[in-house]
Order: C-alpha cells, then sequence, then structure tokens
C-alpha cells in the first residue's frame, strides 16, 4: 500500500500530480506565442524571441524588437487573470489566486518600467485573434521604424 503524498504546510502544490501539472506548464513558446511569431515574421519582421528588453531589467519579453523599442507579450489568461477567462482555483485558492494576483502587479511594473524607459509595450490575451495580433505588432513596430526609431 502506497502513502498518499501530503504536501508540507505552506506547500504551493495540493498534491504530487498537481505539481507535475503546474511544472509542465510552459512559459514560453506557447501555441499563441508561436503563430503570433509565426504571422509576424511572415510579414517581414524580425525580432528576438524571450529576451530581456532592457539590460539588467530580470524580466523578458516574448517577442522584442529592440530597434524600434518595442516589447511583446501574450498573456495566458489564466497566469495573468484575465477578467474575461479568469477563474479562481478550488484547489489552494489562496496561493494561487495570490500567485496570480502577483503576476498582475508584476505585468504593471514591467509596463511601467519599460515605458519610462521609451519602450512601446503590446500585450495580447492568448485568447485573442492571432491575426489581428500580429497586425497591430507590424502597424506599431513598421511606424515607429518610420518615425525614426529604426
Amino acid at each position: 500500500m502506497t502513502e498518499e503524498w501530503i504536501p508540507p504546510e505552506g506547500s504551493w502544490a495540493s498534491s504530487a500530480a498537481r505539481r507535475r501539472n503546474m511544472q509542465a506548464i510552459r512559459s514560453r513558446d506557447t501555441k499563441p506565442e508561436q503563430l503570433i511569431r509565426r504571422l509576424v515574421h511572415a510579414k517581414g519582421l524580425r525580432y528576438r524571441v524571450a529576451a530581456k528588453p532592457l539590460p539588467g531589467f530580470r524580466r523578458t519579453a516574448d517577442i522584442v524588437f529592440r530597434p524600434a523599442k518595442v516589447a511583446v507579450f501574450i498573456d495566458g489568461c489564466y497566469w495573468h487573470g484575465c477578467p474575461e477567462h479568469y477563474v479562481a482555483p478550488k484547489t489552494n485558492p489562496g496561493y494561487w489566486s495570490g500567485k496570480v494576483a502577483g503576476n498582475v502587479a508584476r505585468d504593471r511594473d514591467t509596463d511601467q518600467t519599460l515605458k519610462e524607459a521609451g519602450w512601446t509595450v503590446l500585450r495580447f490575451w492568448e485568447h485573442e485573434s492571432p491575426e489581428a495580433s500580429a497586425d497591430k505588432i507590424a502597424r506599431t513596430v513598421n511606424r515607429l521604424r518610420r518615425a525614426g526609431n529604426h
């Protein structure tokens, strides 16, 4: 008979299976990111993937156009607290809701830091149209390049 795994007090996972599941979730190269990157690339734009926009800045953007100073983030509905799709978890809600609230606060801080450094920040939800997102990215990057930001 195998003992059931019981997480230590204050542990983030409610079970070993939940822990494995949460660890398997990608933080980069998600399907929405890959699709948007492919569409942006087809428009002739070149970019950096999962790059730090600013030297010494510990956070990465999903897509970075350094000369134009555009940072693109494709946010997952659960992890970034989408107002349309976020549903609080039933297990260990205190931990997970706090984690998501921390992610949202970090996102706002990231936006503010980049804007203060002269960057344009574009954020898209994973449920948004990839085609519309790619179009907005291309329009923004091309407009900034024409304006002299390379």
